[in-house]
């Protein structure tokens, strides 16, 4: 099975995606982290280091998938492009594929979350809340194919038990 995260920076989908991964026994491939490597490579920052990191993100998808694991990627997936890059690569494989999108209704906590964070991700700036706000204009409604695939909705105002225990559920549906 192939789970696709989407969601705002800081809206509390890697740490879903995490403990929902430790309990499927599922590999988390995370779109940040292979950002920062592909930035500490040395690549210019003006290049277009979040496309590369996506690309590298699914190629290793496609390989934990090859070898017969489930694999939930972590990536924001604002827009239809990047949806739809992992319902081609689920359709590729045969897979099933659930998108898991998690927001933040209350934006004081949103803001108050993404500015008390520290990922230690060398050489990739932590993400700022007006940046955030930047985002949720560019954030694409779900149409096209990523719409017709199954998805659920977590906001993370609720305990973090009761969205990993909805997003099992879902997966499990």
């Amino acid at each position: 099975m192939l789970i696709a995260m989407a969601g705002l920076p800081g809206s509390g989908k890697s740490t879903i995606a995490e403990i929902v991964g430790g309990r499927l026994r599922a590999s988390v491939i995370s779109v940040d982290p292979i950002e920062s490597a592909i930035l500490s490579a040395g690549i210019d920052s003006d290049q277009p280091t979040g496309l590369a990191a996506y690309l590298v993100a699914e190629k290793l998808a496609e390989f934990v998938i090859d070898a017969g694991h489930d694999v939930i990627v972590d990536a924001v997936n604002a827009v239809d492009p990047a949806r739809e890059q992992w319902v081609n690569l689920a359709r590729d494989r045969g897979e099933v594929l659930k998108f898991i999108e998690v927001i933040c209704s209350d934006l004081e906590l949103h803001r108050s979350r993404l500015e008390s964070r520290e990922r230690r991700l060398p050489h990739l700036s932590e993400v700022n809340w007006n940046a955030v706000e930047q985002r949720v204009d560019e954030y694409d409604p779900w149409s096209g194919p990523s719409a017709a695939v199954a998805r659920i909705t977590l906001d993370s105002v609720n305990p973090i038990g009761f969205n990993v225990d909805a997003a099992m559920a879902f997966i499990a549906s």
